[in-house]
């Protein structure tokens, strides 16, 4: 292997690797992770902190050098092009990856230049050749020769249009960008585009939810009340789990548009004792356990389903934290209509979708997602709510959500289901919010849908549709 694909080197041979400070080690493999075998950075980069027994100074080097890498990855190849002068499908993919950290270091970070190159070619040593290692050491001397904002400039030169433009200067995709113009302008807000994708750029606060029932918000010392969730609060940093409400389970960390996406089916109306509730998609139980609580609290009875079984483990778990853990299925939840018609009087549909709406905490998900996926996820989308509607009970309220703002995924997807489906009305999910959020949500031209964005409100992009069979 070298570090230009095709290109013949005459040294190949593997070279020793030196000392990489345990930060940047951790980083890399998170990295590395993500490209080779689709893994979730929010999930991986904890269980590698706890396994390099980290400190708290490199804890916090070892999530910026990470969520910072992947986050600005469309920008910075972008330098590496300009500066290895040859495009990046040449380079080999794990020496990109090292080249995108040490750029990270050196156009992003307070990080000593040396320092930066120096543990890159380390690194590179580690996962390439010699002559890869050479080829890292090269390309990052160039790029520490000029400054971030010449490097800015540069890269700045080249956009054709607006869209390229703001995909450039503020790593998104081209159609991500594009996606997200087409629902800001439905809204009437086309002029807050570059405000979301700077805020997408930025880690969002740890938010938790004190469960009903289980825990108080003044259990969670320390924290901030949240802006709209009654059950929520914020904190600037530090490990949760450091709560004895959140170790118990008692509270969780959970975005407060997750909350709200739960709180709108479960406040839509009074509870009547008895009722039963079905949470169709549940994994990985964030929103089931909020269900619960809440179900608990009014004498209904939660069912959760969740088909992937490793996520239905997911689900049970967090789900324990009660005496008596609600039941949880795993069947297709395009199934579970003809099984169990007319049965539940609440349904979620928090449907598998693009995580458009939560690349703050996903970054990687803009470079894993490509068009072609919101097309499949769509007609998944559109099953799945056809499904729920069909096991809804007379006069029984439903919850549409997905974490994407992307129109395909949600207007259309409620728009297309509700035209072919008699017997079912809209109700109005703005309203009905209103009575639960501590104060206005800031909406624009939303119609009976509410669609919340990190810009505006400082939560993931949730989409919320509420929906009732007639009597």
């Amino acid at each position: 292997m070298s570090g230009v694909r095709g290109e013949r080197r005459r040294d190949t041979r593997p070279a020793p690797a030196g000392r990489v400070q345990p930060a940047r080690r951790v980083a890399i493999e998170v990295i590395m992770a993500v490209r080779e075998s689709d893994a979730y950075a929010n999930l991986l980069l904890p269980v590698k902190l706890e396994r390099a027994r980290l400190g708290q100074q490199d804890a916090a080097l070892a999530t910026e050098l990470t969520y910072g890498t992947l986050r600005q990855q469309g920008y910075y190849d972008a330098v590496i092009r300009l500066a290895a002068n040859r495009p990046t499908e040449e380079i080999d993919s794990p020496i990109l990856d090292v080249l995108r950290l040490g750029a990270h270091q050196l156009l992003s970070m307070r990080v000593a230049q040396h320092a930066a190159v120096d543990e890159s070619v380390s690194l590179a040593h580690e996962v390439g050749t010699r002559s890869a290692a050479g080829f890292v050491n090269g390309v990052l001397r160039t790029i520490s020769r000029s400054t971030p904002d010449e490097w800015r400039a540069r890269v700045m030169a080249s956009p054709r249009s607006d869209d390229e433009r703001l995909s450039l200067e503020h790593s998104h995709p081209v159609w991500v960008v594009r996606a997200f113009r087409r629902a800001l302008a439905a809204e009437g807000r086309v002029d807050e585009l570059e405000d979301l994708l700077i805020a997408d750029n930025f880690a969002p606060r740890v938010s938790l939810v004190a469960l009903p029932g289980l825990a108080t918000i003044s259990e969670i010392r320390g924290a901030q009340k949240a802006k709209y969730s009654p059950l929520a609060a914020v904190s600037d940093g530090g490990d949760p789990g450091l709560w004895p409400a959140v170790d118990e389970g008692r509270a969780r960390v959970q975005d407060e548009g997750s909350q709200l996406a739960a709180l709108a089916l479960s406040r839509a109306r009074p509870i009547v004792r008895g009722e039963r509730w079905l949470d169709l998609c549940a994994g990985p139980g964030g929103k089931a356990a909020l269900l619960a609580a809440e179900a608990l609290e009014g004498g209904a009875t939660l069912v959760a389903n969740e088909v992937t079984p490793a996520r239905a483990e997911l689900v049970r778990k967090a789900l324990s934290v009660f005496a008596d853990p609600p039941q949880v299925l795993e069947f297709d939840g395009r199934t579970v209509g003809a099984r169990f018609p007319g049965q539940f009087d609440r349904i979620l549909i928090d449907a598998p979708c693009t995580g458009l709406g939560a690349l703050r905490r996903r970054p990687e998900a803009r470079w894993r997602k490509q068009p072609k996926d919101v097309a499949e996820l769509a007609v998944l989308q559109a099953e799945l709510l056809e499904s729920g509607l069909r096991a809804l009970a007379p006069g029984g309220i439903l919850a549409y959500v997905t974490c994407s703002p992307h129109l395909a995924e949600t207007r259309v997807v409620v728009d297309t289901v509700l035209a072919k489906t008699d017997g079912v009305v809209r109700l109005d999910t703005p309203a009905v919010l209103a009575a639960v959020t501590k104060r206005p949500l800031d909406l624009g031209d939303t119609g009976l849908n509410v669609q919340l964005w990190p810009h505006r409100h400082g939560t993931d992009a949730m989409f919320i549709s509420l929906m009732q069979r007639s009597l």
